[in-house]
């Protein structure tokens, strides 16, 4: 399998929010550049599920805050946050399933 999925055990301790936040970017853009791609989807909800269940996120967003930075925004408990992650590290899921002849499919 492509994506590993962490046990109900595993989710709740060790998935911070950051992390947890982060995990859904990358996914999110994998899902975004392969819309076929059925275990790219499957993640993106397995993570959004754990920002909103777990967390109680709200209206969480990401976009290119400039040519080296993603930016999430988001909700907690009704406060708005940013959370900055680097491009190159948040892409690199994506660029390690084109370069990988097993995924890329």
């Amino acid at each position: 399998m492509l994506y590993r999925i962490l046990t109900e055990f595993e989710r709740a301790d060790v998935m911070n929010l950051r992390d947890a936040l982060y995990n859904w970017l990358q996914i999110k853009v994998v899902s975004d550049a392969r819309p076929e791609d059925e275990a790219a989807k499957n993640t993106l909800q397995f993570f959004e599920g754990i920002l909103t269940e777990d967390h109680h996120v709200t209206n969480f967003q990401a976009s290119l805050a400039d040519e080296t930075t993603y930016r999430i925004e988001y909700t907690v408990n009704g406060e708005a946050r940013v959370q900055l992650e680097k491009r190159e590290m948040v892409e690199q899921l994506l660029e390690d399933i084109r370069t990988n002849p097993q995924y890329n499919c």
